[in-house]
């Protein structure tokens, strides 16, 4: 592994592989046994969108692992305004080691990786968010051990965490189910692109409108905000849109008793998901958010160490 732009750049032994090592970084992380594979190493962390996970999991990450990492906030450089991507990258290239990007537009991380000579991570993006995918496959394998034949639910927007569940979902055998309103699916060509793989591990891919039917005998129910960063002028009618679509006690009843819950934060309790969902004994959002390092880090010493 060189980068990670998309889901679909990775095979199934590379997933198997950064699971591996973040089993192990996670072991390590819960009994402070020092490991310094990326000792001398820095990552620059250009981020056009605000973070707490994703900025504090890698920062941390890094510090761990024995490496630096440089936070550069949207102000700071003006990715593609006050210098263009190929030279905010030919830039960094020059001084670090690799660059996690957490963009707009998918565009613009595969730029970076076009002119940058170093590794390039997509650390979200409108059209995936990779690491989070990866996270939460992760917290479901620790669940429930052999993902193959699983169901995971996604109630809501087909955004770019749905994109990269689908991707993985599919890589790993898992039934991926969305639940959406009207004029919210996800994007044809990752559709198509999941499907393709699908076909090739026996996975399935299945899309309605009622939640209620979607998530029946599900063993995931996830949710994510209804309206990402970028969109904020489309909240009041994407409130009116999704309002039946909130994950609550009674649709994660629907699943089945073992169904649990899942969520990519931040959320916004009380509409897309309820505090009694969250905060209960069926939540498991409290270890996708820890494994985000765990994983990062695995992710990190499999790009860098070489």
């Amino acid at each position: 592994m060189k980068r990670l732009l998309s889901i679909a750049e990775l095979g199934r032994g590379d997933v198997e592989e950064l699971f591996r090592l973040a089993g192990e970084c996670k072991a390590r992380t819960r009994t402070r046994a020092s490991a310094t594979p990326l000792a001398g190493r820095s990552l620059a962390l250009v981020f056009e969108k605000p973070s707490l996970r994703t900025r504090v999991t890698f920062e941390v990450g890094m510090a761990q692992l024995g490496g630096t990492a440089v936070y550069l906030a949207g102000k700071d450089i003006g990715l593609g305004t006050r210098e263009s991507i190929a030279d905010v990258a030919r830039n960094l290239g020059r001084w670090v080691d690799a660059i996690a990007a957490r963009t707009y537009a998918q565009a613009a991380v595969e730029e970076l990786a076009r002119h940058a000579g170093v590794p390039v991570i997509n650390a979200l993006s409108d059209q995936e968010h990779p690491c989070q995918a990866l996270a939460d496959l992760y917290t479901l394998r620790e669940r429930f051990g052999e993902l193959r034949g699983r169901v995971l639910a996604f109630v809501g927007d087909g955004n770019n965490v749905y994109h990269s569940l689908a991707l993985l979902g599919a890589m790993l055998g898992l039934e991926v189910r969305l639940a959406h309103p009207p004029d919210y699916g996800p994007n044809p060509r990752i559709v198509d692109q999941a499907n393709a793989i699908a076909g090739a591990t026996g996975a399935r891919l299945v899309f309605g409108r009622d939640p209620t039917e979607v998530v029946r005998g599900a063993d995931v129910v996830y949710t994510d905000a209804w309206t990402s960063m970028g969109q904020e002028a489309e909240t009041e009618a994407r409130r009116d849109a999704f309002a039946g679509y909130r994950v609550d006690d009674a649709l994660l009843d629907a699943a089945g008793p073992s169904a649990v819950a899942m969520h990519c934060l931040p959320a916004h309790r009380g509409r897309e998901i309820t505090s009694a969902v969250m905060d209960g004994p069926r939540s498991i959002i409290w270890d996708q958010s820890e494994n985000r390092l765990h994983v990062q880090k695995a992710l990190l010493v499999e790009i860098l160490r070489g």
